[in-house]
């Protein structure tokens, strides 16, 4: 495995890899659809990525707490398509 350092990263940055392969995936994605890469958009990734916004011990618990609400959810949502399918013959 590659270590993730500025000489090996998108334009030298000092990206962990998960931020390397999020960059690499953006542009691949833009390139694949004929779009420019190198938009305000990838800025404002970078950005984020290079000086995130701080956030405090609150934020943090509503932030955990929403995603934890959505994964409740979408496993709710899961199990009922399994109940609708076992319910009707043939499906």
């Amino acid at each position: 495995m590659i270590e993730s350092e500025p000489a090996n990263t998108f334009r030298g940055l000092p990206l962990t890899p998960e931020q390397d392969s999020e960059i690499r995936h953006y542009i691949h994605v833009r390139e694949r659809n004929g779009l420019p890469w190198d938009t305000p958009e990838l800025d404002a990734m970078l950005a984020d990525m290079l000086d995130p916004p701080e956030t405090d011990d609150e934020d943090r618990r509503t932030i955990a707490g929403s995603m934890d609400k959505e994964r409740s959810a979408a496993g709710r949502d899961d199990e009922a398509g399994r109940d609708d399918t076992r319910a009707r013959p043939g499906a």
